[in-house]
C-alpha cells in the first residue's frame, strides 16, 4: 500500500506541474469495458476475466501527442475448482500518439503507451486475502470514431506487471466512449 501512495504522490506532483501546459489543451472523458485475456503464466493461472475503465485525455489542438490517466478494474477467476478470483485495480499514466487526419475523417487510429501501478488481490470464499501493488508498463493501439463532441473507441493494450513470482501479463480489450475532445 505505501508503493501505492507513492506512486499517486507522484502521479498528483507530475500534474500540478503541468497544469499550465494542460490549460490550452481540449480534455476527452472515456468509460469503457470488455475481456481480459491472460497471457503467459497468468493464463495457466486464471481464466479470461472483464474489466472496465474511465480515463482522461489531453490532446494539444496543434500536436498528435498527448496524455491520458485512466484507472481500471480487473476481474479474472481462478483455473482452480475453488471460489477465487483474481482482482486487479490499476491506474496508469500514458503518451497517446493520434495519427493525423482530415477534419472530417470518422476514423481516428492511435498508439498507446505508458507505465502504471497496480493492485492485486485473491478475492472469493476460498481466498486467503492478502494484497500486492507493483509497477508495470503497457502499450498498445486503438481507433476512435468521431461523431461530433462524442464518440466510440475499440483498443488493446498489453500490461506487464512487474512481480517478484509468476509473470501478471494480460491484454484488456475494450470498446467505450468518449465525450469531450471539440
Amino acid at each position: 500500500m505505501k508503493a501505492l501512495s507513492r506512486g499517486v504522490a507522484a502521479l498528483a506532483v507530475a500534474m500540478f506541474l503541468a497544469a499550465p501546459a494542460l490549460r490550452a489543451q481540449v480534455a476527452e472523458f472515456s468509460l469503457g469495458g470488455g475481456v481480459g485475456v491472460p497471457l503467459g503464466s497468468f493464463d495457466d493461472a486464471v481464466k479470461m476475466g472483464w474489466q472496465g475503465t474511465a480515463a482522461v485525455s489531453f490532446v494539444p489542438a496543434k500536436l498528435p501527442v498527448g496524455i491520458q490517466i485512466d484507472g481500471n478494474y480487473s476481474q479474472f477467476s481462478d483455473e482452480s475448482p475453488l471460489d477465487i478470483k483474481d482482482r486487479l485495480i490499476y491506474g496508469t499514466a500514458n503518451a497517446v500518439y493520434k495519427f493525423q487526419s482530415s477534419a472530417e475523417t470518422r476514423f481516428r487510429p492511435y498508439l498507446i503507451g505508458g507505465l502504471g501501478v497496480y493492485n492485486s488481490k485473491e478475492t472469493g470464499s476460498d481466498a486467503l486475502g492478502g494484497s500486492d501493488t507493483k509497477f508495470g508498463i503497457n502499450a498498445g493501439a486503438g481507433f476512435n470514431f468521431k461523431a461530433g463532441n462524442a464518440g466510440l473507441f475499440i483498443e488493446g493494450r498489453f500490461h506487464d506487471v512487474f512481480t517478484d513470482g509468476p509473470n501478471v501479463k494480460f491484454i484488456p480489450l475494450n470498446l467505450g466512449i468518449r465525450f469531450g475532445g471539440g
